[in-house]
Parts: C-alpha cells; structure tokens; sequence
C-alpha cells in the first residue's frame, strides 16, 4: 500500500514538476520569451490543439467543395446534372421510338407489307338507295352527346371545317394507259401508268410531303400525306421537284415521270393510295384516261 502510494506521488511529481521553456537571441544569448510548463500542461495544450485541428477539418471539408473529392461523396450540382441528363435521355428514347414507328410505317408502305382495303362502290350506292321508313332514326345516349360534341367543335371552327370538306379532291397525278392494275391478291397495291419519260407528276391532293428519297428497288419515291388520313406514293421517278416537308397543292408538280430502280420495265408511273395504313385502288376515285 505504501508502494503504491509513493508511485502515485513520484507520478504526480512529474506532471506537476515545473519546466522552464526559454526562447534565446542566437547571437546575444538574450532572453527574448520564456514559459514555465508541466508536463501536465503540455499534454493538456497538445490534446486541446488536436481537437480544434479535428474540428476545423471537419468544418473545411463539411461547408466547403473539398467534399467532393471525397470517395461515394457526391455534390448537389452533380446530382441536378445527372437528374438532368437522365431526363434529357428519356425524352431522347420517346423521340427515337416515335420515329421509329414512323419509320416503319413508312417502310411498309413503301415494301407493301400492309394489309389492303376494298371499297365496294355498289354497297353504298345501295346504302344510299335504302328505305329510311324502314331504318330506325331514334338516337341514343351515345349518339347525342357525339353530337353535342362534334356541335361544339364546329361552333368555333365552322370555316375550318367547310374549308376541309369543300375543297378536298383527288386529282389525277398523270395521264396515259393503265399497264397494271391494282391486284392486292399479287401485292401489287398501286396502278402502273405508261407515260412518256419526264412526264409531270401532279399531286393528286393538298398536302405535305413526308418521304422523298431514291430507293434501290423503286429509284425516286416522293409520298405526300393528305387531309383525311390519305397518302399518295409515286414511284420510278426521273427526279423528284419537291422535298421532305415541303407543302403542296393539289396539280402542283412534284416529279418527272421516269424508268428509275430495279422494279422496272420501261417509263412510267407506279401510283399507291393509302387510306388509314390500308392500300385502296386508285382507280376507283381516279380517271387516268387521256
């Protein structure tokens, strides 16, 4: 026990035994600062700096852009960009994926990989010739609130509306001899019409014109999407005299007939009508009679 105790008081006589820390003139030896420390004290200073030097770091690098250097920190600015980009990047995949199913529906106009329609002009003469005494005229709920729709929509766009439906026709594209008809049961869904080489082709509606490329298979193609969900394609073309996204109108010239592509036996036209992705026959709203 009184070992002990006398380890104690040899301990706390060397952390309270006083040190005297002077500070000399090199060349005078003149006392310039002089301290009285502990041991006690030195270890008391050096424990308090280093807790004010971990502090300060944690506040520099906390507050300051030295936080992103450090590995898995990520700063606000870098998350706004990559929020940013992965926006950008979604409306970049809506884009292409649109394009690409116009794309492909312009592909399979263009190939004829698309199911035909038959118009059977004898049934709506017979539509029209029906009794009405005999048809049921009563309209029903969903019948009056269409109309009380499509009333609405006409109340503000009368002009529109009569504008559209007035001055809608087709237009025959060339004159001359139908060589091929249309025969969707051989998938030949357009009319071959013999004309001349640089022939005038006319558009056979108002409209835009969505494709006007050469093709190795049909040579110059020009396609112009009508009002009414109708496209007209013209193909084995000299030259074309219009370009993608341009307007026509109706009996504008838009190419010169020619014998161009691998598909071809000799100058003419090779005219397709689309109406709501199925293939028509166009010689049942056209004449190509001279």
């Amino acid at each position: 026990m009184a070992k002990e105790n006398r380890k104690k008081r040899q301990l706390k006589k060397k952390l309270l035994h006083k040190y005297r820390l002077v500070i000399l003139n090199e060349d005078t030896f003149e006392e310039r600062i002089s301290f009285k420390l502990t041991r006690l004290n030195v270890f008391v200073l050096v424990a308090f700096s280093a807790i004010i030097l971990i502090v300060l770091t944690t506040i520099l690098i906390a507050f300051t852009s030295l936080r992103e250097y450090i590995p898995g920190y990520s700063s606000t600015a870098l998350k706004q960009k990559a929020i940013h980009l992965n926006e950008k990047i979604d409306s970049l995949e809506q884009i292409a994926r649109r394009d690409s199913i116009y794309l492909q529906s312009i592909r399979n106009v263009l190939t004829g990989e698309v199911k035909s329609k038959t118009i059977n002009k004898d049934s709506l003469f017979k539509s029209f010739e029906a009794d009405p005494d005999q048809v049921s005229l009563a309209p029903n709920k969903q019948d009056s609130l269409l109309r009380e729709e499509v009333a609405q929509e006409d109340k503000y766009n009368l002009f529109e509306t009569a504008t559209s439906k007035v001055n809608f026709k087709l237009f025959p594209p060339v004159k001359g001899e139908v060589s091929q008809k249309y025969n969707p049961k051989e998938k030949h869904y357009a009319v071959d019409v013999v004309v001349p080489k640089d022939t005038p082709v006319k558009a056979t509606a108002d409209g835009m014109v969505i494709f006007a490329e050469w093709t190795a298979e049909t040579g110059y193609v020009i396609i112009i999407e009508h009002s009414n969900n109708l496209i007209s394609v013209y193909k084995h073309n000299a030259s074309l005299t219009k370009q993608q996204g341009d307007l026509v109108r109706v009996g504008e010239v838009v190419a010169r007939a020619g014998n161009t592509g691998e598909l071809t036996t000799g100058p003419h036209l090779h005219f397709e009508l689309w109406s709501e992705g199925y293939s028509i026959d166009p010689q049942s709203f056209i004449d190509f009679k001279l």
